[in-house]
């Protein structure tokens, strides 16, 4: 009887009071093989039937299947061979304890127990490599026991070779088994039945319920009852059994009995692999997954269906228990090539080797096909390094891969081999779908990254882009091997570079029109233009073909296309009308070809200059238009002379001065290099215009005021001195601009030592004044703006405090608070700053500007004002800094002219204010300040509303564009500025 208890359980009660337990579960038996000569057979058992279904060709749910084979007796198992190349042959044990062999052959068997199924409901008939019968072996066991009163004597049949089989049968009277080695004995009498002898046999004890094979590392493990997991040493001659251990050297033991045990290699480790029939994954002795359905190994991959409806897809030579236990989780999102959605219920029957078909059983029984993309894409790749393009071409078709991947897998590979790609390809339809789908994307990086250490080739064609490398090799191939049949491909090539050569394309066309090919495979001029026409606007086609000048050419194109012939015709008759050079002029501008224009437009006659100028003008082509006219000639004169006017329109004063110059025009030259202050230009001009005495006296003085106005006094007092002999103006103005040596250069140069206690002396000592006040002022600005910036971050650490005690600062504190402090509530600070940018967002660039500028605003209680501070003290230390080489400059004449004191006085202020600055630096800009500014505030005593207001008091105190006002401004103290002399 049934057990109503546990499922699947059979009660037996034989003579003789012997009582016996059977427990059965589900497996599939499928064939083993990795190569494309395995069929992917799967076998299922009917009775004394066993229905086979072939994968590879057929999908067919059972009771259907490819084909079956009939026995006189019950059966009990079946097994494939575990041999990667003789996968398809299968061995059945019956009830009679007979094991029936088959090989398959390459045509249906002439034996009658064989019958091809129907598959589906039309009767057809398939007819594949079925196997036939090889040699049925009856079991002989020692000592001639009578092994017919039980005929499941025997369980779990494994095929390891083609003349060994293991077995497996357990003692009635103790929870022992044994594991027998069954190998065929050679029989020369009879043909058709064999003998299979205990050639050995080993005892464990323990129940097996388990035993698997690698079919190519031959590895053999049983799991007991308990969990326990052993090692079957087959091959050694004593035939030991052996724990399994993992990579630390550990017994392996399933923590609970599995009902499906597979072998698989994980990186470098073999590993064992269940499955519980309560959906418990175990690698080795660790649990990596509680929701699993289902799974299977085919090569490299592990692949699962779960109880959320997904299959996944796993590489075992990346993988480790971590990525696996990481991947299977709950609360982990896969992405990429690794999870596929399928429908609920769905348990794996097989993977087709050397393809990319999973099958899938549903819970009401029909079977589905699915291509898991971690499989395509791995298959793919593999077609792709054998350089099979064709089959990878039709897989990525069919699958809606992108073609991208043939190029981006290998581009080196590929480019070397386009011969053999469209050679394989064979076809003008899929050439050019490649073509179109074509795009500058490494898929390889975006759409299908590849894995870590697969083979695929990370070196990248550094020389030019992908389209047109590929555009321009696959094109010199077609036209090598056959221009005529490859005709629309060649065409698409040029059209899908990233510059279209649509110009080249029409030449191709009418070329076509004009001489028509005598292969049997070329295509009409019409033909071609209509195919054009799918892959160009016909207005972007018509213009083209108007830019060829060909006129035929223009009528063939726009009589393909929907153009009235009323908007072209008079067109096309007045261009026909004109001379030759003025005709493409007017295409050209008509096509907005402007330098071609004006190219076409040089060569009409001197009569069409006016219009080619305005057109130069219009659309500032000033440098093409001076290519095209000689130095010497007047068109070249007037473009310069435009050219200029131009430029100092754009306030590009010394290029139009330089081009007024090159073309003789030396007024507007003079004019355009005073406007930019550059004098020596300007007198090398004036020199050329022949300038009086009078007139250069003139011109130094302009130049003078241009250049003081510049803030160039030395510049300034060279012309006065060159141009006006006016060196006493010049030492005035070298004084005006603290050139104190320069001044002393003049003074001693004319022996007007006079100046030297009229002038230089006292504009020593008036500029030794300002530098000290300015020292002064620097001095308090800094040191009242650092101490202001200390009490704002004090008080904003206090409000900091008061929003973590959830205190409202609306109490009596409030006021306080708004007295005093810059710290206004978190959310009063963001909507005024927010309203404030709302209102910027508004206005003109200018006004926006001018209220960038007082966004950082110094006064007491406004929401940035640590930034404000912040900026001021930067400024004020990097226009001290900036002062070492001016005040370097007047220590030295305070030494010169006996001002030691004044001298002194100066250094030791200037010392001072640095040694201030330099001392403060650390204090102002903190690392901790930074961090806490930045770091919203966070705990276990925190709450909703101060966790609200410090983020709101981060946006609005710490914007991402004022980061730079965090880092400090830097002193270099190897600027050399004190006078030793002084010290």
């Amino acid at each position: 009887m049934w057990d109503p208890v546990t499922p699947y359980r059979l009660h037996v009660l034989c003579q003789g009071w012997h009582y016996l337990a059977y427990d059965w579960h589900w497996t599939t038996d499928r064939s083993v093989g990795d190569n494309s000569s395995d069929l992917s057979n799967v076998a299922v058992i009917d009775g004394n039937r066993v229905l086979v279904t072939v994968f590879r060709q057929t999908v067919v749910p059972p009771p259907m299947c490819t084909y079956q084979l009939l026995f006189p007796h019950p059966v009990n198992q079946v097994t494939f061979l575990a041999h990667p190349q003789k996968s398809n042959d299968l061995a059945v044990l019956d009830a009679s304890n007979q094991i029936s062999v088959y090989k398959c052959g390459d045509c249906p068997s002439a034996d009658p127990t064989v019958k091809l199924g129907a598959v589906g409901g039309s009767g057809f008939k398939v007819c594949l490599r079925t196997p036939h019968l090889e040699k049925r072996y009856k079991i002989q066991f020692e000592n001639n026991e009578d092994q017919d009163v039980n005929p499941l004597k025997l369980g779990l049949l494994t095929w390891i070779e083609e003349d060994v089989f293991l077995a497996v049968s357990h003692s009635e009277f103790s929870p022992r088994s044994v594991i027998h080695h069954l190998t065929a004995a050679s029989s020369e009498m009879d043909e058709e039945h064999g003998q299979l002898n205990v050639s050995s046999s080993a005892a464990v004890d323990g129940v097996i319920i388990s035993l698997c094979c690698n079919s190519k590392t031959k590895s053999v493990v049983l799991q007991l009852a308990d969990g326990q997991i052993f090692k079957y040493l087959w091959e050694s001659p004593s035939l030991a059994i052996k724990p399994w251990k993992n990579s630390g050297g550990f017994p392996v033991r399933f923590p609970y009995p599995c009902t499906q045990t597979e072998l698989a290699m994980i990186g470098e480790e073999e590993c064992v692999l269940g499955l519980t029939d309560r959906c418990r994954f175990f690698i080795n002795d660790i649990e990596v997954a509680s929701n699993i359905t289902s799974f299977a190994v085919y090569d490299e991959f592990l692949l699962l269906t779960t109880h959320s409806h997904t299959c996944q897809c796993f590489c075992l030579r990346d993988a480790s228990f971590k990525t696996l236990q990481a991947g299977l989780s709950s609360n982990h999102v896969s992405h990429g090539e690794v999870l596929r959605k399928v429908e609920r219920g769905s348990r794996i029957v097989t993977v087709v080797p050397q393809d990319t078909k999973l099958v899938l059983q549903m819970p009401r029984g029909n079977l589905e096909v699915v291509h898991h993309r971690a499989l395509v894409l791995a298959q793919i790749r593999k077609w792709l390094d054998k350089l099979m393009f064709k089959e990878a071409f039709e897989c990525m078709r069919k699958l809606r891969i992108n073609l991208n991947l043939i190029y981006d897998h290998n581009p080196k590979v590929f480019l070397g081999n386009v011969e053999t790609f469209i050679k394989q390809i064979d076809s003008v339809n899929h050439i050019n779908l490649f073509f179109t789908e074509l795009k500058e994307e490494d898929v390889t990086k975006t759409m299908y990254p590849a894995p870590v250490t697969s083979s695929v080739y990370l070196s990248r064609d550094p020389d030019g882009n992908k389209i047109d490398l590929v555009c321009d090799a696959m094109r010199a191939v077609m036209e090598s091997i056959n221009p005529h049949k490859y005709c629309l491909s060649i065409l698409t090539s040029h059209v899908k570079k990233t510059t279209p050569e649509l110009e080249i394309v029409l030449q191709k066309v009418h070329e076509l029109q004009g001489n028509a090919p005598s292969d049997p495979d070329a295509v009409s001029a019409e033909e071609a233009l209509k195919y054009l026409l799918h892959l160009v606007d016909v207005n972007e086609l018509y213009d083209h073909s108007l830019g060829t000048y060909d006129f035929d050419l223009v009528l063939m194109v726009a009589e393909k296309s929907q153009k009235d012939p009323k908007e072209y015709l008079p067109f096309l008759n007045t261009l026909k009308k004109m001379e030759t050079n003025y005709q493409r002029f007017t295409i050209d501008k008509y096509l907005k070809r402007y330098e071609k224009a004006i190219g076409h437009l040089s060569k009409c006659g001197p009569e069409y200059f006016p219009e080619c100028l305005n057109l130069i003008k219009d659309k500032n082509l000033y440098n093409e238009a001076l290519k095209l006219y000689s130095p010497s000639s007047q068109q070249y004169q007037d473009i310069s002379i435009a050219y200029g006017e131009h430029l100092m329109q754009e306030h590009m004063y010394e290029p139009a001065g330089l081009m007024f110059a090159r073309c003789g025009a030396h007024e507007k030259a003079l004019s355009a290099f005073l406007t930019c202050g550059n004098w020596k230009q300007a007198l090398c001009v004036a020199a050329q215009l022949n300038f009086t005495k009078d007139q250069l006296v003139g011109l130094g003085r302009t130049l003078a005021g241009k250049l003081v106005e510049q803030r160039k006094h030395i510049d300034a007092a060279m012309v006065l001195e060159e141009c006006a002999q006016d060196y006493e103006e010049a030492v005035l103005l070298l004084l005006e601009g603290a050139a104190w040596e320069e001044a002393l250069r003049l003074v001693y140069k004319y022996n007007r030592l006079d100046i030297i206690e009229t002038n230089v002396k006292p504009s020593i000592l008036e500029a030794q004044k300002n530098y000290m006040a300015f020292l002064d002022s620097q001095t308090a600005t800094f040191s009242r703006h650092k101490k202001r910036l200390l009490v704002v971050r004090e008080l904003k650490e206090q409000a900091q405090q008061a929003g973590l005690d959830d205190e409202v600062p609306h109490g009596q504190e409030s006021d306080l608070f708004s007295e005093t402090s810059s710290v206004v509530s978190g959310s009063e600070m963001s909507g005024k700053y927010s309203h404030s940018n709302s209102r910027i967002s508004a206005r003109s660039s200018k006004n926006r500007r001018k209220a960038e500028r007082k966004k950082h605003s110094l006064k007491e209680g406004s929401p940035l004002e640590d930034l404000a501070l912040l900026e001021a003290l930067s400024e004020v230390v990097q226009n001290t800094e900036n002062l070492k080489d001016e005040v370097y400059h007047i220590l030295k004449v305070l030494f010169l002219f006996e001002f030691d004191e004044q001298g002194r006085e100066l250094q030791k202020a200037f010392e001072d204010t640095l040694q201030l600055m330099e001392r403060s630096l650390p204090e102002i800009w903190t690392l901790t300040y930074q961090q806490n500014s930045a770091t919203p505030v966070l705990g276990p005593n925190s709450t909703a509303n101060s966790i609200m207001a410090s983020y709101q008091q981060q946006k609005t105190s710490v914007p991402v564009l004022d980061a730079e006002l965090f880092i400090p401004p830097k002193i270099n103290r190897r600027t050399q500025w004190k006078l030793s002399l002084l010290d």
